[in-house]
């Protein structure tokens, strides 16, 4: 159409232009069931997007829903290492991934627990690593999933797009940090759910303030956060705002994330949770 716009998200056309039709949804299998899916996306790489992910599925997982992750992070996977995962899933005698089990429950599926060493680099194009994002889909035996959080790569390349346009996102929630580049950063992911027609649930701030040990005084340490004007401007909700602290850092290197007492995300998990 020559007068589009491709925001779908505000489109009441039925035309061959939309960016994700339904029939280029995998399907999932037929054992499987899966009930909301909630991609966590961010614009650039190293703004906590995994920590607000496991965060999350921890969080829903505490407030009494079968809970799963995806991790679609296929090239930079963290996941594992955040729950403790260590050993490899195995197939079904269908073919079928069954997912690992966190201590506390919570389905994985990850290419690290495929791979011999989990060091191994993945040197993969597109094409297949968007073949190993429908397969973790369609070919993973989800048993009874209440809410599943996808662990997207960074930025608005291929395997984005996969999930974007193969999975039946719910919502998205965008991970940034306080600095005024990402606002622009952010504005990209805003624009890319919007094209896609993906709800975008909220924006969460990572690395936010720092609390002073000794005098308790919030710390901004990368200037003033831009969050509120960002959220401002898209009509968008702050879900939550995260601090940094060492505690969280340990528990995600030491895979003890499910043990953290604050996961500092209340909020987000409240709106998900009213999905």
């Amino acid at each position: 159409m020559s007068d589009c716009n491709h925001d779908c998200s505000n489109c009441g056309a039925d035309c061959g232009e939309r960016m994700a039709p339904a029939d280029m949804i995998e399907k999932l299998h037929r054992a499987s069931s899966v009930k909301k899916v909630i991609g966590v996306v961010s614009g650039k790489g190293g703004v906590g997007k995994s920590t607000v992910t496991s965060l999350l599925a921890t969080g829903m997982n505490r407030a009494g829903f079968k809970t799963a992750i995806m991790d679609a992070d296929i090239t930079g996977p963290s996941i594992p290492k955040a729950f403790g995962l260590k050993e490899p899933i195995y197939g079904t005698a269908e073919g079928l991934f069954v997912p690992a089990k966190t201590k506390t429950g919570i389905e994985v599926v990850s290419i690290n627990l495929l791979l011999e060493n989990e060091t191994e680099p993945v040197l993969w194009r597109g094409p297949i690593l968007g073949g190993v994002i429908k397969q973790f889909w369609g070919e993973t035996w989800w048993q009874n999933i209440d809410f599943m959080f996808v662990d997207m790569p960074p930025g608005t390349g291929d395997v984005p797009l996969t999930v974007f346009q193969s999975l039946p996102l719910d919502g998205i929630v965008i991970v940034a940090s306080p600095q005024e580049l990402v606002g622009m950063i952010v504005e990209k992911a805003v624009n890319m759910a919007k094209m896609m027609n993906v709800p975008i649930l909220g924006l969460v701030e990572n690395y936010s303030y720092l609390v002073c040990p000794d005098c308790g005084k919030k710390i901004n340490v990368f200037g003033e956060s831009h969050i509120m004007d960002i959220a401002a401007k898209f009509s968008l909700p702050v879900l939550g705002q995260l601090p940094i602290d060492s505690r969280v850092a340990e528990a995600c290197d030491n895979g003890t994330v499910e043990d953290l007492e604050e996961i500092y995300l209340n909020d987000a998990v409240a709106m998900i949770e009213r999905l």
